[in-house]
């Protein structure tokens, strides 16, 4: 495995190693029953894709503010019609097992309250779903007032402008999203299933993973996780982890950074089987619990005339039980100078911390996890905080999903981002001139699309060294002769693939991948500094990014998808609303048919159908049936997520618009010839609602009419689809609504190749 560079004209042999994770559970639990700021948001991709909006027959989200008043006028409580109080938001696999009753905390208890004294540990009990690593988030996320309640807005009560509705701040895929949620939650016997608070009249616990659920489309996505993925998306943050046996030499270095940016930190001891939970080392730590890390300290040892170093920790359990060196009456407080002894201990404001020297620290604990801050996250404090670009991307069958190292053939398609190096750090190791960066590989949507079957792809990334100014896009023969100049460890089928580096000044190309070429999937690359990132872009290339410093690894776990007789079931959820005319019965009906088993219709079978539909209606014929090319073009006018299929409802606005420009054919096909003369194509246009002048009535004649000056119903519904998706493609990229948008050549090629 690794990198071989050979002399001449030989090949370049770079393995990529896979790791794949087929355990539920990251983190051990006790009580485990089971189991966007964006620089690169802004694609023309995105903004092509934009034009199909209207697609979506959405309206506008109202504001947690406008829709508390509004009920609060009303006075109705209430209900959140996008995650219903019903067993479609508890499970999507199989039938829950027992009987759940949804009520709001005002029929569960007197006096509810949202939150009591301040929101801490104590209020984080797990109930009866997997998911100790978000409440172990949680808890962490308690212990930094300033981050909870930027996740948990403070304005909301059981008494006043009490409308049963709660909202949550929550970071998702490179942005702050508001989650709006009903207080409705699963209860058995007047009890809280799920999570719930020490104290019996407190919900703000219940409601935040409500809100999390809601994110993630079940409670069911929340089994099984890792507590760095949770730590991110209360923070929007960039989570490390180090295993503390291959610990980088700085390691003292960057925790020291970290806590000075107001990084979230934690360190526990692993388990190698279960009787091992909960089990204590000889100096009375527990073994798979995890601390809290909130300070370093050098202190003077008198006598030796040297420093030591110490470290800080805190137990989330709130009792002290650690009986080591510097222990609360040990000896090693006599080895320091008074002024360092006083200094410690008024640092030590609660009986659940205690301190530590980093050596053994080291050897005691196994693994560190540590969730980086962006600047966003401590907005107005002084702290030092993080830099950080992010690029948004995604890898496309046939185009850009490359694939790994392992295939050369493909490899370079992969998309491609620049990384230009040129301030060093400030306190190099051993004198060495480098820059340090950390480089944040995360999948899109995994955890969400659980209920249809998706699995975390296997994902990692390369970084290539090039030559100055070089800024076009790499080639298949770059690659084939030049080995990686860095790499992630390994590719895994985590939600996120971080890695630190250290790096000379220069520079390089940051690629992206999965592990196996052809697999589609959306992608955020984020880049973390401790200097200021400045963006551009390249001719060829995707944005550059100019950086120099530090951050590390989430991990997330694969879940089984469904399977079999479960997964038609789940299809049939889906596609099955709750009241249905019959001619939406039989339309989902015939969508169900011809969709197979991704539920996503492509162009070959939208020819088979609109063939079937030709067929049944006999005064409408075309000289060959509909062609790929049209059937495609329609694909392109509906498709809302880049998917270059249609789903039910793009499928289902397709069709109402075919129904209504065939109204308008039939209209001036006076003769019943199932053509109408190029003449009479100005009426159906304006029919249509197109206004165009004379030139574009020539233009419509000469590409669509035949020899005969006609033009058949294929080609009129060709040319309507290709004029309603221009103008909905000029009036995304207008914004200001003056009529007049500036595109370059490969802008241009980009909004009318995909047309």
């Amino acid at each position: 495995m690794g990198d071989k560079k050979h002399k001449g004209d030989l090949l370049v042999v770079e393995n990529a190693r896979v790791k794949v994770l087929y355990d539920t559970q990251a983190s051990l639990c006790p009580d485990d029953k089971g189991d966007y700021s964006s620089s690169g948001g802004n694609s023309i991709y995105s903004a092509i894709l934009s034009r199909n909006e209207a697609v979506k027959d959405a309206k506008r989200l109202k504001t947690f503010l406008e829709l508390r008043d509004k009920y609060v006028k009303k006075s109705v409580l209430f209900e959140d019609p996008l995650f219903p109080a019903n067993d479609s938001s508890l499970f999507y696999s199989h039938t829950p097992a027992m009987k759940f009753e949804w009520k709001r905390p005002t029929e569960i208890c007197e006096n509810p309250q949202f939150i009591i004294d301040g929101a801490n540990r104590t209020d984080i009990c797990q109930g009866e779903l997997g998911d100790c690593w978000l409440l172990a988030a949680i808890a962490c996320l308690t212990l930094n007032e300033k981050l909870l309640y930027r996740v948990i807005p403070q304005d909301q009560s059981f008494t006043e402008n009490y409308a049963g509705i709660f909202h949550f701040q929550l970071w998702r895929f490179g942005e702050w999203v508001d989650v709006v949620v009903d207080d409705r939650i699963p209860t058995c016997n007047n009890q809280l299933v799920f999570t719930k608070s020490f104290r019996k009249n407190e919900y703000w616990s219940a409601l935040l993973e409500k809100a999390y659920a809601k994110l993630h489309g079940s409670y069911e996505a929340l089994k099984g996780g890792n507590t760095l993925e949770a730590m991110e998306d209360f923070t929007g943050g960039v989570t490390e982890y180090f295993e503390l046996s291959e610990a980088p030499k700085e390691l003292y270095t960057i925790m020291r950074k970290a806590l000075e940016r107001g990084s979230l930190m934690g360190c526990s001891i692993d388990i190698f089987s279960a009787h091992e939970m909960e089990t204590r080392t000889h100096h009375g730590l527990v073994r798979g619990h995890a601390y809290s890390i909130i300070g370093l300290e050098e202190c003077d040892e008198v006598e030796k005339d040297t420093r030591i170093r110490l470290i800080r920790l805190r137990n989330p359990w709130g009792r002290v039980l650690w009986r080591g060196p510097w222990s609360p009456n040990s000896k090693e407080w006599s080895t320091i100078s008074i002024a360092d002894k006083e200094n410690l201990k008024k640092q030590t404001v609660e009986s659940s911390e205690f301190w530590m020297s980093f050596d053994e620290f080291k050897s005691t604990f196994t693994k560190l996890e540590m969730c980086n801050l962006t600047p966003d996250a401590l907005q107005g404090d002084e702290r030092h905080s993080w830099t950080v670009s992010v690029n948004e991307g995604r890898w496309v069958r046939g185009s850009s999903a490359g694939g790994c190292r392992n295939f050369p053939e493909t490899f370079w398609t992969n998309p491609q981002y620049r990384l230009q190096l040129y301030e060093e750090d400030d306190d190099p190791e051993d004198g060495e001139v480098v820059c340090t960066v950390v480089v944040s590989l995360m999948q899109k949507g995994r955890r969400m699309q659980r209920l249809l079957g998706a699995k975390f792809l296997t994902i990692g990334f390369s970084i290539y060294e090039v030559l100055c100014g070089q800024n076009q896009h790499l080639q298949k023969d770059f690659f084939l002769y030049t080995a990686s100049k860095a790499k992630c460890k390994t590719y895994i089928n985590l939600r996120e693939v971080t890695e630190r580096f250290r790096l000379p000044p220069g520079e390089y190309v940051i690629i992206p991948t999965t592990f196996q070429p052809h697999e589609e999937g959306e992608f955020i690359l984020r880049v973390f500094s401790e200097k200021q990132i400045l963006a551009d872009t390249a001719v060829g290339s995707d944005p550059i990014v100019f950086v120099s410093d530090r951050a590390r690894a989430n991990k997330e776990i694969e879940h089984e998808g469904i399977q079999g007789e479960k997964r038609k079931k789940m299809r049939q959820k889906l596609l099955q609303p709750e009241e249905e005319t019959e001619e939406e019965k039989q339309f989902r009906t015939i969508y169900q048919q011809i969709s197979g088993e991704d539920m996503q219709i492509c162009a070959n079978e939208l020819k088979t159908v609109m063939s079937n539909v030709l067929a049944k209606h006999g005064e409408i014929k075309t000289k060959e049936g509909f062609s790929l090319e049209t059937c495609r073009s329609m694909i392109a006018l509906m498709d809302t997520d880049g998917t270059g299929k249609l789903n039910l409802q793009e499928f289902k606005h397709l069709w109402k618009k075919i129904k209504e420009w065939q109204l308008i054919f039939k209209r001036y096909d006076k003769d019943k010839s199932s053509s109408i003369s190029s003449f009479e194509m100005r009426n159906a246009v304006n029919d249509a609602g197109f206004h165009l002048n004379k030139q574009l009535y020539d233009i419509i004649a000469m590409r669509y009419a035949d020899e005969h000056l006609n033009i058949d119903f294929d080609s009129y519904i060709c040319c309507f689809v290709r004029l309603e998706g221009m103008f909905r493609a000029f009036n995304a990229f207008d914004k200001d609504g003056d009529g007049i948008i500036k595109l370059n050549v490969l802008e241009w090629l980009q909004l009318t190749m995909y047309s």
